[in-house]
């Protein structure tokens, strides 16, 4: 398995921007911030926190199921009191009901001259001074790391971390105050270059990349790539942008230009820009990576029937769901498929009769019930191209005559096709044709000079 992962530095995100320049505004500058400062260095700068942590006692704990934020204060060492009063002071800035089961947070304490003398800085669970914080004053009188309330540490801060990167400081003594802070955020340019052995999700994790890429290019590939029909062989090539917090992965903030690779055919794509808040992906020639469904599978029709939870059925007279809508058209009048896909099923399915079912992405999926035929040829694996006949109006299975039954389904459950939203299919707009070759012409200029090397150059190239 061909699996190669490289993680540019500081170096190439300054050289990845000069290959980059000058191609089009649409590139945007890679921003760098400092790593996470230790312990120490937060007690020099006070950056991160707003105070100085150095010389403090810090426990971490987890928020648990039926928590609210005032037993979190008093289980860290404040009075009933205090706490009611530090809720009301920060209402401000942060919600006290959005409290999440299973987010972190830290307390921080000064330290007692007794537990000063057993050592400074010393660290332990929030949970371990639950059972004396209950006999707690005030805030100024926190439980001890050996939980003796009487004279033990003062709990000075508390920070809640709503996420990997943001959290609020809350001042635990009078006057109490609270405000957000935010770990440092490094986002660095990445190329993955991953040839596909078993699937994509395994190979893509066996080569180092995160999960967030492969969602996003399921995302950006989704009208193109059927992701449940990959093949052993198939590749992709990918420039993206990575997010790091204390270097674990947060985002995959954009993927710049990837390519697919199937059955030796290749599919580019480009992000571009073009300010309207539309569409930001597009193919080699400039039009959209996304595509547009038709708005009905037959040329002329007429609706007969809508979908519904509650209609009664005309045949059986029973009230019963009619998850479609269903066309009334002459006998053997052609029936489209609405957008590209792959043929799942092609088979009578008895009250549907005749059925065609398109998978189209990872998302959409339509059957074609009633059909009086299959047009010539059509078979399950075959891939068919949007507007192109997959079959024929009939009467088959349990129908009162002629029609078409559409159904369509979006993540596995049913849809109406008349309220469905098709993606903007709009090309490229002309004023940018020459900033978007540019562009196309430098990620493939790039990608070829990649090629050329053996392998264990090639990051020293990216370089």
């Amino acid at each position: 398995m061909d699996k190669r992962y490289y993680a540019f530095g500081a170096a190439a995100v300054i050289s990845v921007a000069v290959f980059l320049g000058g191609c089009s505004g649409n590139v945007r500058e890679t921003e760098e911030s400092a790593s996470l400062p230790s312990v120490e260095e937060q007690a020099d700068s006070c950056l991160l926190y707003g105070f100085d942590p150095g010389r403090m006692e810090v426990r971490e704990g987890k928020v648990h199921s039926g928590e609210f934020f005032s037993s979190l204060l008093m289980k860290s060492g404040m009075s009933a009191a205090d706490a009611y009063l530090l809720s009301e002071a920060c209402d401000t800035v942060f919600d006290v009901r959005t409290l999440r089961v299973g987010n972190i947070y830290q307390a921080y304490y000064s330290i007692s001259s007794q537990s000063s003398s057993d050592g400074d800085g010393a660290q332990g669970s929030a949970e371990e001074v639950a059972s004396a914080a209950s006999g707690a004053k005030s805030g100024a009188a926190g439980s001890g790391p050996d939980g003796d309330a009487s004279g033990g540490d003062v709990l000075e801060y508390l920070v809640y971390w709503q996420d990997r990167v943001n959290g609020v400081v809350f001042k635990c003594t009078a006057p109490y105050s609270a405000w957000k802070v935010a770990r440092p955020v490094v986002t660095e340019r990445r190329y993955a270059d991953v040839t596909i052995s078993s699937s994509l999700w395994n190979d893509m994790l066996a080569a180092g990349v995160s999960p967030l890429l492969i969602l996003s290019l399921s995302d950006i590939y989704a009208w193109t790539v059927d992701f449940f029909g990959l093949q052993k062989g198939d590749r992709f090539r990918v420039f993206y942008d990575e997010k790091t917090c204390e270097g674990d992965v947060i985002a995959v903030d954009t993927v710049r230009y990837a390519v697919f690779t199937h059955q030796g055919e290749d599919f580019p794509a480009v992000m571009f820009d073009q300010g309207d808040g539309g569409n930001i992906y597009w193919n080699e020639k400039g039009e959209s990576m996304r595509k547009a469904f038709l708005k009905a599978p037959l040329q002329y029709s007429r609706i007969s029937s809508g979908f519904s939870y509650a209609r009664r059925h005309p045949v059986t007279r029973r009230v019963q769901p009619h998850t479609g809508v269903d066309y009334a058209a002459p006998a053997g009048t052609p029936v489209m498929t609405i957008g590209d896909g792959v043929v799942t099923s092609r088979r009578n399915e008895g009250a549907g009769g005749n059925v065609v079912r398109i998978r189209h992405n990872s998302v959409y999926s339509t059957a074609y019930l009633h059909l009086s035929r299959y047009a010539s040829g059509l078979k399950v694996g075959q891939r068919v191209r949007q507007g192109e006949v997959i079959g024929y109006v009939g009467s088959t299975g349990r129908s009162t005559g002629p029609h078409l039954d559409f159904r369509v389904w979006k993540n596995g459950s049913p849809i109406n096709p008349l309220k469905m939203e098709s993606p903007p299919a709009e090309p490229l707009k002309a004023e940018f044709s020459e900033d978007f070759e540019a562009v196309c012409l430098a990620y493939s200029r790039r990608l070829d000079s990649l090629e050329a090397l053996p392998v264990a150059k090639q990051l020293l190239e990216v370089l």
